[in-house]
């Protein structure tokens, strides 16, 4: 099983009325650095997701990105400093855009999933 793939779901909930700004911050900080895991091999697949409707269901997410990493060695590996330490040398409009982006959130929260085989019909 440690060698497997292993998927993540992370909910994001964005404080009303900034949800556009979230998303292009998202886009212009931490899509990269998960691309750039991707062409290393560290991630397998990234999707971004959200509702089709707004109130949909439950309405506590309003942004989903789903993670595939390689295993569960790959999943424990804090790479991403460093990576964004390569592709933003300016190191403090970076930071300060995170922490922008971090301040948009009602709440946030990580999901590991483990996938459960259905049984054939």
């Amino acid at each position: 099983m440690a060698d497997q793939p292993v998927t993540a779901a992370y909910f994001y909930r964005v404080r009303w009325g900034h949800h556009d700004e979230w998303v292009e911050l998202f886009l212009r900080n931490h899509w990269p650095i998960l691309r750039e895991q991707l062409r290393i091999g560290r991630l397998l697949d990234v999707r971004l997701y959200q509702p089709r409707f707004h109130g949909d269901g439950r309405a506590d997410w309003d942004v989903m990105v789903t993670i595939t990493y390689r295993d569960w060695a790959a999943m424990e590996e804090h790479s991403e400093p460093e990576i964004a330490q390569r592709l933003y040398p300016d190191q403090e409009t970076f930071r300060a855009a995170e922490q922008r982006r971090f301040e948009l959130l009602d709440a946030h929260w990580d999901v590991p999933l483990e996938e459960r085989q259905l049984p054939q019909a």
